[in-house]
């Protein structure tokens, strides 16, 4: 079996790999190293869990020289604020026996200090899309020396609509360097940068993207609604069933916060929730608090499906499923992760199995349904979102159109049918006294 320390590896990166307690690379971290040492373009289409992290970040590393200039020569461009401090927490892991200088900017934080740090001087930046074209217009960040471009999960970036930011630094980037991208996808937009901006890229594939994961045990319950599939999380959680890191994805933030309510007077300082609307601090300290095992129990949406490499995840929970069967592979990729063992259950109620049966295609695989355990309470309440609506069809009613039509004309009303005449004096005074009166004789 290769080891690292037989790949063209210096003494410092292998010093750093040996204290984490790395001896063994994954196939595509195999296959790529020596590619991209080659200075090729390379496109890595790879699955979730494959370790294309360090894939990308080895053999770029093991090529930075250091520099008194201190102008960034490596970007990594990340869909998000969590993915870009697991890269730059990978990248300074690998640095901890040179001298080069790793810095990660992103968007929800005050952008001052991330401006003087790149000012000061870094040889990596890791970043968001946003964040980093903001510090480009601004002058904080010069892309002069940018020798090596990597885009890590360039798929979810363009879903989540990055392609003009990406364009517009791709731009500004010089000619010379070498473009490297990796996807768990290969979808038309993704095919469509490549033919603009790569020069004939070599094409790594590992475990190509709807391929499951064969160290993951996946399993299917059939619910009725929203307040059963709680009482079964419950149940699950209070079971014999070691869950000691469970992650549970859900559909929304609305959801997420239904999910997190239900449950956490029963598992009070055990459970953590992050999705889109809260802070970055919030969602950074309960993402590190799930790491260190304060809490076990972490409710989240898509936002942390992507790249986030949490050791010790032992369950993912489906509390719904996702709209886009690949986010499936994604969600149950953060478990059985390193060659560990992890179990993936999902909760599929009936307007559900058509999205199930995606994710079924997509992996030509049948998902085992398990039968409903006996001390499962089926609930028959619903919620508001559940609650059929009633439509009311409103009638139009069509309004007959006479057939004989004659002229707009009919007899005036008799109120209608007096005409104006001038009242002399003589007859007012008549109708006034009943006689004539004079005005008086003229002097």
């Amino acid at each position: 079996m290769t080891t690292f320390a037989d790949l063209n590896i210096s003494a410092a990166l292998l010093n750093a790999l040996d204290e984490a307690g790395l001896k063994f690379p994954t196939p595509i971290q195999e296959r790529a190293f020596s590619i991209i040492m080659s200075g090729q373009d390379v496109c890595g289409i790879a699955q979730t869990g494959t370790g294309k992290t360090l894939a990308y970040l080895l053999p770029c590393i093991r090529q930075l020289v250091y520099s008194k200039d201190r102008f960034p020569k490596m970007l990594v461009l990340v869909p998000t604020r969590e993915l870009a401090l697991q890269v730059a927490e990978t990248a300074k892991m690998l640095c901890s026996y040179n001298s080069l200088v790793v810095t990660a900017v992103y968007g929800g934080v005050n952008m001052k200090p991330q401006a003087e740090a790149l000012l000061n001087g870094t040889d990596i930046i890791i970043a968001t899309p946003g964040r980093l074209y903001d510090l480009i217009l601004t002058g904080a960040l010069k892309t002069k020396m940018i020798k090596k471009f990597i885009i890590d999960e360039v798929d979810e970036m363009l879903e989540q609509g990055f392609r003009p930011q990406l364009n517009n630094i791709m731009d500004v980037l010089p000619a010379k360097r070498q473009n490297l991208m990796f996807s768990a996808t290969l979808t038309e937009d993704v095919e469509h940068l490549i033919n603009i901006y790569f020069d004939r890229p070599h094409r790594i594939e590992a475990a190509p993207a709807g391929t499951p994961l064969e160290n993951i045990d996946q399993r299917i319950y059939a619910l009725p609604n929203f307040n059963t599939k709680v009482n079964l999380l419950q149940l699950l959680l209070s079971g014999q069933e070691d869950m000691s890191g469970t992650m549970v994805f859900v559909a929304s933030k609305r959801l997420a916060d239904q999910v997190y309510e239900a449950l956490s007077e029963h598992y009070t300082g055990r459970i953590g929730i992050i999705h889109g609307n809260k802070d970055q601090n919030h969602r950074l300290n309960t993402v590190q608090r799930f790491k260190n095992g304060e809490i076990n129990i972490l409710i989240a949406t898509d936002i942390v499906a992507r790249g986030i490499d949490i050791a010790g995840v032992s369950h993912v929970v489906n509390f719904d499923l996702p709209e886009v069967p690949e986010h499936y592979i994604h969600r149950i990729g953060r478990t059985g992760r390193a060659d560990r063992k992890g179990i993936a259950i999902s909760f599929v109620t009936e307007k559900e199995q058509e999205q199930l049966a995606e994710i079924e295609l997509l992996m030509k695989y049948t998902v085992p349904q398990l039968e409903l355990p006996e001390a499962l309470v089926l609930s028959t309440l619903l919620t508001e979102d559940e609650i059929p609506k009633v439509i009311v069809k409103e009638v139009q009613i069509k309004r007959s159109t006479p057939t004989n039509t004659g002229a707009a004309f009919h007899e005036k009303k008799a109120k209608n049918t007096k005409v104006n005449h001038k009242i002399s004096h003589k007859e007012k005074m008549m109708a006034k006294y009943g006689k004539k009166k004079t005005r008086g004789k003229k002097r």
